[in-house]
């Protein structure tokens, strides 16, 4: 994670500011800063990632918050692309889930009851996909014999404020991504920039 304090290609990428001004037009902001940026590889007869929405981990005051999903490959979909239940960031779902069996077998017997569109299609080397943070989603297993690579970044609204903790996860996000910032504070941070502001 924050692979931009670490190399300068990939800090170039991760404050790109096209990618930063899509995510503040789909957000409907003024401007977004940055939550941080991760790899996910996902090793040649690795698993299913479980459903499940990001901002159950993120002590963020508003759902004005995405993430851009950016495979690093062409990324069939034997090699588990992200998937995501359509519309499921306005739909009554179990947010108090962290990611794992419980939330595989809950959260798809929530999706199914609602009747949820599922997309799941395969990413071309260019492609981007952005959902919000409380956008439930999945990916399957990679059976190929490749990893399948990906960045993601995490934008949020200029003006996002850190909430109050609401479980552990968000404890130790509020320490490691808000260095500093106190509850009720825009999280303004050196570690969160300011990606795009129009």
């Amino acid at each position: 994670m924050n692979l931009w304090r670490q190399d300068d290609r990939v800090r170039r990428f991760v404050f790109g500011r096209r990618l930063a001004r899509v995510a503040a037009e789909l957000l409907g902001v003024r401007g977004v800063r940055l939550y941080h940026d991760q790899a996910l590889y996902k090793e040649p007869s690795g698993g299913v990632t479980p459903w499940h929405a990001d901002q159950y981990y993120w002590p963020l005051a508003s759902d004005r918050c995405c993430t851009a999903w950016i495979p690093l490959q062409d990324t069939p979909s034997d090699m588990g692309p992200l998937a995501f239940a359509v519309g499921s960031h306005r739909a009554a779902l179990d947010r108090d889930l962290p990611i794992g069996d419980q939330s595989e077998t809950a959260l798809q017997e929530q999706l199914d009851a609602l009747s949820l569109r599922f997309a799941d299609e395969p990413f071309a080397l260019g492609d981007v996909s952005f959902h919000l943070g409380w956008t439930f989603h999945r990916a399957g297993p990679n059976t190929t014999d490749q990893p399948r690579r990906v960045i993601t970044i995490i934008y949020m609204d200029a003006d996002m404020r850190l909430a109050e903790p609401t479980n552990e996860n968000q404890i130790l996000d509020a320490e490691t991504w808000c260095p500093g910032v106190g509850v009720g504070e825009v999280i303004d941070s050196p570690l969160n920039p300011v990606l795009y502001s129009g």
